[in-house]
């Protein structure tokens, strides 16, 4: 038996970074762990149905669940920057 169930916040993350356009500019390997650290900063909110999610949704708390990710998000792109500038600084 395999159960269709899906993280929540990772539906939202993709959807933000596509939203913004990041889907399509930047590398595949650096949208994984971007995705990945981010995710690993947030809550697990499992779901079923995309569908019933929608229409059982507080507004207030989808507002909160995409300030969550938009924050996690900015850590981890700071943190993926920081990592580059040592990662050159290493190889100069």
């Amino acid at each position: 038996m395999q159960l269709e169930i899906r993280n929540y916040y990772e539906v939202l993350l993709m959807e933000i970074l596509s939203d913004e356009g990041l889907m399509d500019e930047l590398p595949e390997d650096y949208l994984a762990d971007l995705s990945c650290i981010t995710l690993n900063q947030l809550p697990v909110r499992y779901i079923r149905h995309l569908v019933d999610t929608y229409f059982f949704e507080d507004y207030n708390e989808l507002a909160q669940m995409k300030n969550e990710i938009q924050t996690a998000l900015e850590k981890s792109r700071a943190f993926l920057k920081k990592r580059n500038i040592e990662r050159m600084r290493e190889h100069d």
